[in-house]
């Protein structure tokens, strides 16, 4: 059985860019809120627990008409991750447990 679940974030900071070369305190910040806005969403939508593999597809939605490089965010979408995580959708963010 698949399961298809939307979850949106409103983003609670500035998206963390693998180009910023950021100071690890601001960007250990930028990944708090990040991490914990994921958690909270999660929550909120009441999403399942527990569960053995998952799939998880981002589409990033930017308040702005530039051309970016969306795999530049991916240090924000670990973030998120790690919120899903820490809420308990999957037990780790492994291979295992993570497919895409």
């Amino acid at each position: 059985m698949t399961l298809t679940l939307t979850l949106t974030i409103p983003a609670p900071a500035q998206f963390i860019n693998l180009n910023q070369r950021m100071h690890w305190a601001p960007k250990a910040e930028l990944t708090r809120k990040w991490r914990h806005a994921a958690h909270v969403a999660a929550r909120e939508a009441g999403l399942p627990t527990g569960l053995e593999r998952i799939r998880i597809e981002a589409h990033i939605h930017k308040t702005t008409n530039r051309d970016y490089d969306a795999h530049n965010l991916m240090p924000t979408l670990k973030a998120i991750v790690d919120g899903l995580v820490d809420y308990g959708l999957t037990v780790d963010d492994t291979n295992r447990h993570v497919i895409g």
